[in-house]
């Protein structure tokens, strides 16, 4: 018998209990292992919940029950959450979680931990939510070497861009319709500004790329300005708006890591990800090109993929499987201002100031412009090139082209 405890009976918690509980036999079955719920940590009661007899409100009683094989923690942030991992890693249990700012901000410490008490720390719910992304990237891509990452790593902006683009809602309508429709939160700023996205590329970077980058060194940047004109200015050269996280090896050895919308062209299988769905593209040198899609959040897609983990750990209990990466530093991360791309620029300036920047430049056209408001694609050069040559123009919105 393997007993669980999960920390936190929220949205993802309470869907790792009736997972499990719901599909025991199959379980059972497939694994050839009994799978139970003994211990549920939360502040609050829950006399209605069919697991209401297992809540309990301290951690000790499961750091202390030799019987615990595997906590799963769904507390979230990297406060307590990682007070508690710590403390459970300790008294020789492994961890699950889908904590995506505690492995971004700590995974490198707590599966040295891990490693020392000979347990498991695993993450596959940390990104991508029901996605298989961490194992795959980890374990049938290891003959690889890895070239790039990037994905559509948020459900709540990839909703928003789909309604824009779809619908013709404005920003702040697209935003107000998601928080209705229970896909953003009331504080919706982690998503619109790119946070969540910046922590899910700094785990996949650092499983593909083998040293932990932090979310502060890497660029992050939102939906927050993208605007009808942008969505239908790249409709006009075949292309959608869609938020990356992006990370990419150079030839020195470090990392370019950043997020920040683009436009992608409409032949591009991530043009076609739509509403909450996700999508993440390994590039390989063996294998090429690999894309993995599905829902990327969600009570039960999530659920999915932390009890996948604890099915893992459970298999792992006598012959261990680590999960690692090195430590961070200072030199492992290059700035995205000298990455080469295409870029669409919005601007306000004179079209003769343009041309002599850019000879050859075409304007693209909308109906409504203002006479003032430029519109245009350029070559590929970094952003430090585009903001020299361009110095003259008042710059609205400036995006990356996916190339």
């Amino acid at each position: 018998m393997i007993n669980v405890a999960i920390l936190g009976f929220g949205t993802v918690g309470s869907g790792v209990a009736e997972v499990l509980e719901g599909h025991r036999e199959l379980i059972t079955q497939r694994t050839g292992r009994q799978f139970r719920v003994k211990y549920i940590l939360d502040v609050r009661d829950f006399p209605d919940s069919p697991f209401g007899d297992r809540v309990i409100h301290d951690f000790q009683t499961i750091e202390q029950d030799p019987e615990v094989d595997v906590v799963v923690e769904t507390i979230g942030g990297a406060g307590v959450a990682k007070e508690y991992t710590q403390r459970a890693l300790r008294a020789g249990k492994s961890v699950v979680t889908s904590n995506k700012e505690l492995v971004a901000c700590c995974g490198h410490e707590l599966l040295q931990l891990a490693k020392e008490k000979k347990v498991s720390y695993l993450f596959e719910a940390s990104v991508g939510g029901g996605i298989p992304i961490i194992s795959p990237l980890y374990q049938c891509l290891s003959a690889n070497e890895i070239f790039e990452v990037c994905g559509i790593l948020n459900g709540t902006t990839n909703y928003i861009l789909t309604r824009m683009i779809g619908a013709g809602l404005s920003f702040e309508a697209a935003l107000k319709e998601a928080q209705e429709n229970g896909y953003a939160e009331r504080d919706p700023s982690a998503d619109v500004e790119g946070h969540d996205a910046c922590r899910k590329i700094c785990i996949l970077a650092a499983v593909a790329f083998g040293r932990h980058i932090y979310p502060e060194q890497v660029p992050t940047e939102g939906i927050t300005g993208v605007s009808l004109a942008d969505v239908d200015y790249a409709d006009s050269v075949g292309k959608k708006i869609k938020l990356l996280g992006r990370a990419l090896r150079n030839g020195d050895g470090t990392v370019t890591a950043y997020v920040a919308p683009h436009l992608v062209d409409q032949s591009d299988p991530m043009a076609g990800v739509v509403d909450v769905f996700n999508a993440i593209k390994i590039r390989g040198d063996a294998v090429g090109d690999v894309m993995f899609y599905g829902r990327g959040a969600g009570k039960l897609p999530t659920a999915s993929a932390v009890v996948s983990d604890v099915i893992d750990a459970a298999k792992h209990m006598n012959t261990k499987k680590y999960l690692d990466w090195q430590e961070g530093g200072e030199d492992v991360c290059a700035s995205a201002d000298s990455l080469v791309s295409p870029w669409y620029v919005r601007a306000e300036g004179s079209a003769e100031a343009l041309r002599r920047a850019l000879p050859g430049v075409s304007l693209l056209a909308r109906h409504g412009a203002a006479d003032s408001e430029l519109a245009f694609l350029t070559g590929p050069m970094s952003r430090t090139e585009l903001e020299e040559k361009l110095a003259g123009l008042s710059f609205r919105c400036v995006l990356r082209v996916l190339d």
